[in-house]
């Protein structure tokens, strides 16, 4: 069987069309699987390596605290890698369908939002994100808190050339990273870090959005971890669908109305019936 073939049966899409136009609050929960159809490497599990470290070892404040220069050489590497990434299929259906929805073509759905734990920036902008874990393309001063975006490549003259990883890991002085334009502070990546809490305000949202979602659709990720993994428990306990999308099976059977396995490319168009749009 070609690897691309869909498996998925039209019975399944029938039915999930039924099931999203008769939906009022439609809310979709993605995570690294769906960036990983655009290139974009997870730093997770076998092979998470950046140089000789560990990755998710150096996301962490105690690592920022202790060497700045090595985890700024790591996100110059990873904003440096990003650049070149584009969005795929399934990322543009969601710009296709936010368009169905604010145009009143999508059924009965009045609200539609992505929510996403993905920091790559790949989500369009039009569907106006909640970004969970933050940013690449954003920066955030650690003395005053001021937060600004910038996409600069590279963001100060001193990173120019650590994304070459064969080069010798470079030691640069505190006073060469990137700096804040109000207060001269050290500037940090605006991403939540291991042994960080996630933003209130940020979880507010979707707690408000949760409240009111009737179908919620998980895209490329296990949703297993929390909280992310206690969004499609509330959807489910007040009566509210849930269907995932990813490349395998990764939730429970009990937890998921349906599913549809496979690149998320190629289900989440058809799914969303945006396939033959422009």
């Amino acid at each position: 069987m070609d690897a691309t073939e869909d498996t998925n049966t039209s019975k399944q899409y029938s039915l999930f069309h039924k099931i999203l136009r008769e939906s009022k609050h439609v809310a979709i929960l993605s995570g690294a699987g769906l960036s990983a159809e655009s290139g974009v490497p997870t730093f997770r599990g076998p092979g998470g390596y950046w140089r000789r470290f560990v990755a998710t070892q150096l996301a962490t404040p105690e690592a920022f605290k202790e060497n700045p220069s090595r985890v700024w050489q790591f996100y110059h590497y990873r904003r440096n890698g990003m650049l070149t990434k584009q969005p795929n299929p399934a990322h543009k259906a969601l710009s296709k369908y936010r368009r169905l929805v604010d145009s009143k073509q999508a059924g009965e759905t009045t609200t539609f939002t992505v929510i996403t734990q993905n920091v790559d920036e790949l989500t369009p902008r039009d569907v106006d994100p909640i970004e969970m874990h933050g940013s690449l393309f954003r920066i955030r001063c650690t003395a005053c808190g001021r937060r600004e975006q910038n996409r600069d490549n590279p963001i100060c003259e001193a990173l120019r050339g650590t994304e070459d990883i064969e080069k010798e890991e470079a030691n640069i002085p505190i006073e060469k990273l990137p700096s804040c334009s109000g207060c001269g502070g050290l500037m940090r990546p605006d991403v939540v870090w291991f042994h960080e809490n996630l933003d209130e305000d940020i979880m507010k949202r979707i707690s408000d959005v949760l409240r009111e979602c009737d179908l919620f659709l998980v895209v490329g990720t296990s949703a297993i971890v929390y909280p992310a993994a206690g969004f499609a428990e509330r959807v489910k306990m007040k009566g509210g669908k849930v269907v995932e999308f990813n490349i395998e099976a990764t939730m429970d059977e009990e937890d998921v109305d349906m599913r549809f396995v496979g690149p998320c490319g190629q289900t989440l168009p058809k799914a969303l019936r945006v396939d033959g749009m422009e």
